[in-house]
């Protein structure tokens, strides 16, 4: 195979580029109808085949019109062709009853094909976590064999056709270390995104702790228990009694209060705006908090008395909402 010197070289930057259509009008490239049976799926392919509604839209758009887009593939060594574009329109093809699908073959290298099957599948909405994870990590590799990494910086590259940070992808990178399992839960939201990131940097073992106790206690991790997590899995000092007393600690209660605006806007003058109050009320607390030295509730609340000697009454009105609980 004939290897090209970077990912720039197979940048897909239009139609014609991708599918070669300009190429096959000229006849130097042509669409070949290739049987099902010999087209195979890409190796280690992070994208889900779902047979959703999605999946009976595509089948009932084949059985009328045909496939408007042919896939992309390249030959095997053993025979056969990879698929490398067009996963999901074969199995609508086997789905809608035909034996063959149009498909553009070309000569690509194993880091040129995949870059290119994560380009064509990246910018779909309903990605999940994992699909992008994987596939994040898949097109850094390739990237990184084709002598991309340290020119500038290739993790921005990598999420430039998703138009994603490379910040971003070097979370979904982490990400990819995740357990199948654990991953799994992630695209069923049972883990958040954050505490999906921390948990990565645990051993396989701990991950199966982690796995084994959710499972067992039916309970979710916060962002505070998985940073523990991670905290102490660097320091080599996690166990499994560790992860349960971690994961099975009472959580913090969340307090939040909320201030009626028409409890409060009498006591401003008309003319002040929601950032002029907000700027008094926190002015106000901010003081509260300096002078107050000890005293409990009782004492905060005399410090407020005091320092509202000369504000306006609604102020007082609201410190002392909020300083009683």
């Amino acid at each position: 195979m004939n290897k090209r010197g970077s990912a720039d070289k197979i940048k897909l930057s239009s139609f014609d580029d991708l599918f070669g259509t300009q190429e096959a009008s000229t006849g130097t490239e042509q669409v070949q109808e290739i049987p099902l049976c010999e087209l195979h799926e890409f190796r280690g392919h992070p994208f889900k085949v779902l047979d959703d509604e999605k999946m009976q839209e595509t089948v009932e758009s084949i059985k009328n019109y045909g496939v408007l887009m042919p896939g992309i593939a390249r030959p095997r060594a053993e025979g056969g062709y990879e698929i490398i574009a067009g996963h999901r329109r074969r199995h609508g093809c086997e789905l809608a009853g035909l034996s063959t699908m149009p498909m553009f073959v070309r000569d690509y290298t194993d880091d040129e094909a995949t870059i290119i099957m994560v380009d064509t599948n990246i910018q779909r909405e309903d990605i999940l976590p994992s699909e992008k994870a994987r596939a994040y990590s898949m097109k850094y590799e390739a990237m990184k064999h084709q002598g991309k990494k340290g020119a500038g910086n290739s993790l921005d590259e990598v999420g430039e056709a998703a138009g994603e940070s490379g910040k971003t992808v070097q979370r979904y990178i982490w990400l990819s270390r995740l357990s199948d399992e654990l991953l799994e839960m992630v695209d069923k939201k049972k883990i958040g995104l954050v505490q999906g990131v921390d948990i990565s940097f645990l051993t396989e073992q701990a991950q199966e702790w982690v796995q084994a106790i959710m499972e067992e206690t039916g309970t979710n991790i916060s962002t505070v228990q998985s940073a523990k997590l991670k905290e102490y899995g660097k320091k080599g000092e996690l166990t499994m009694p560790m992860v349960r007393l971690i994961l099975t600690e009472e959580k913090p209660r969340e307090r939040k209060v909320t201030l009626k605006a028409e409890k409060i806007s009498r006591y401003f003058p008309e003319e002040y705006s929601e950032s002029e109050i907000e700027k008094v009320i926190i002015e106000l607390l901010e003081a509260w908090q300096k002078n107050s030295k000890g005293g409990g509730k009782n004492g905060r609340y005399n410090q407020v008395r005091l320092l509202l000697r000369n504000r306006s009454r609604a102020v007082f009105f609201l410190l002392c909402s909020t300083a009683v609980d």
